[in-house]
């Protein structure tokens, strides 16, 4: 198999408070996608970071009584520990805040100013004149001039889908002061979009999702609008070249951070930073994030790389949202879970595991149904998987003072685990993380009949049929190894804890091909727990 270099990056996450439930869906989908290519051997790098700038960071750090540099910093270690309890590791995590992020914006801007690709414009904002700045879109609410939906965000309707700009809202109202904005004129810098019209067109057919190339369609029939790439003070951004009162747009930078934070781990690690990033460059690159951000990374992201001679993504992998009990997460409803409130009920192994058996290559969102995440866990995790282990390792203890045996007693059983090795591998590939669930499933539920037919309970009251139970047993835990190796990548911490009692080196995708014989293995002890209905129902206590 050739080694493949692949870069990945999940959204950079706004510093502006805790995560929830929501975000882990996708770290928790691309962290697995990661350590499945480290497993198979490839070399793989998950990059992502704090997105740092935009009014609302300012304005959030300003009631906080904090410079926003402060926030930013304190809010983008609380969510990396938050991150890292979920067991999601990234090999670099750094703010787009940062004078190497600036140094690219700038780069990149020069470039594309040069191409003629830079338009000054005067256009009509939202202005609050009672906070005395001008609104993001998000800061504005109203009526959608589409469908007429009732209090939706100044760039989008999450009712039809609709873009548009803050000012054709219907009945427009500020989010910070509550009064009607009114209209103010300024100039602002325009990146011409429509100068990559057909080159965003063939570029989406190949890059995209399905789903995302048909919601692309929609935009490209609408006709593509140049991009607004400016912001006025104050604004807590990076300045634009040339200018003391025009700052380069959040979305501008942001997803720049990608490759600032790669630049930074590439010279810590002695990595060729432009190998990765030039025009022609072979490595892939993955970005996996929410579809209500598709807008920005399909459309601006790859024609921005374009015109700066730079590479575009090789895939962009998109999902959908969480809701909770089948409804939208709502802290009004109950149904608004952070992510520490949950780590501080519940194994989070449980949660990745739940996700996974709910994830698939599309972007439908997805439903945490409380009483069916407890049964499906309880019942896969703790009844089928680990129930292999358990069962036969306390004889062999018992009885072999840990020692397995020698052979396999039934060969072709265990070559029907190993022949699954490719199959499960290309639904990691894929993405279609619910299908390799219910096959590893269907593994653990053969693994579980065959110690059933054979009752090592039974044949142990027998001194004569011991040796009968030891190979039993060793072709039940050669079984639940295999399943082991095929689920490492959803379950990296319990998978820790069996690769100590199996007593064998870290196990990789080539872990299956060798069985464990004539070896000594340690005491078994619980790799994961019942989960308790009671406790999972307090994930819905809004006191978090």
């Amino acid at each position: 198999m050739t080694q493949r270099q692949i870069l990945v990056t999940s959204a950079l996450l706004y510093a502006n408070g805790p995560i929830h439930l929501g975000h882990m869906i996708e770290a928790i989908q691309t962290d697995i996608w990661v350590r499945f290519q480290k497993m198979r051997g490839h070399e793989c790098h998950y990059i992502c970071g704090s997105d740092a700038h935009g009014t609302p960071i300012m304005l959030k750090a300003e009631q906080n009584g904090e410079a926003p540099e402060t926030m930013v910093a304190r809010i983008s270690a609380e969510q990396q520990r938050s991150f890292a309890g979920f067991h999601v590791h990234f090999d670099y995590y750094q703010s787009t805040h940062s004078p190497v992020n600036q140094s690219i914006v700038n780069d990149i801007y020069e470039k594309i100013n040069a191409r003629g690709d830079i338009v000054l414009k005067e256009i009509e904002q939202c202005f609050d004149t009672e906070k005395g700045l001008f609104l993001p879109d998000r800061f504005v609410k109203g009526e959608c001039p589409r469908c007429h939906a009732k209090d939706q965000y100044g760039d989008s309707c999450e009712a039809c889908g609709a873009t548009y700009q803050p000012t054709e809202l219907i009945d427009p109202i500020s989010a910070l002061s509550g009064s009607t904005p009114s209209v103010k004129k300024s100039i602002h810098h325009f990146f011409k979009l429509t100068h990559y019209h057909d080159f965003l067109q063939e570029w989406a057919r190949t890059h995209l999702q399905a789903e995302m190339q048909n919601k692309l369609k929609e935009w490209f029939d609408q006709g593509l609008a140049d991009w607004d790439i400016s912001r006025d003070a104050p604004y807590f951004g990076f300045l634009i070249p040339g200018s003391d009162q025009k700052y380069f747009y959040v979305w501008l930078d942001a997803p720049i951070g990608y490759l600032a934070s790669f630049k930074t781990y590439c010279e810590q690690h002695q990595l060729d930073f432009d190998h990765y990033w030039n025009q022609n460059a072979t490595p892939e690159l993955h970005h996996f994030l929410g579809k209500d951000i598709m807008y920005f990374h399909a459309l601006f992201w790859p024609a921005l790389l374009h015109a700066a001679n730079l590479r575009t993504p090789t895939q962009i992998h998109c999902h959908g949202f969480l809701t909770i009990n089948s409804l939208k997460m709502s802290k009004s409803r109950g149904t608004f879970v952070n992510a520490d409130h949950y780590l501080s009920l519940l194994n989070p192994e449980a949660l990745r595991y739940y996700f996974a058996a709910k994830l698939s290559s599309g972007v439908e969102d997805i439903d945490l149904n409380l009483e069916d995440f407890t049964a499906r866990v309880n019942s896969d995790l703790v009844g089928k998987f680990v129930n292999i282990a358990s069962r036969s390792a306390s004889f062999i203890h018992k009885k072999f003072d840990g020692a397995l045996a020698d052979h396999i007693m039934n060969p072709e059983l265990l070559k029907t685990f190993t022949n699954k090795s490719n199959e499960i591998a290309q639904l990691y590939e894929t993405l279609q993380y619910s299908k390799l669930i219910r096959e590893i499933m269907q593994l653990a539920d053969l693994a579980n009949q065959f110690v059933d037919q054979h009752q090592p309970w039974t044949l142990a009251k027998d001194e004569t049929r011991l040796p009968e139970v030891q190979l039993i047993c060793t072709q039940a835990l050669n079984l639940f190894k295999i399943l082991l190796v095929y689920l490492k990548p959803i379950l990296p911490a319990l998978s820790e804890q069996a690769e100590y009692f199996l007593n064998t080196e870290k196990l990789d995708w080539q872990s299956t091909e060798v069985p464990l014989l004539n070896q000594k293995i340690n005491a078994f002890t619980p790799l994961i727990t019942r989960l308790d209905s009671e406790r999972v129902a307090e994930l819905l206590n809004t006191q978090n």
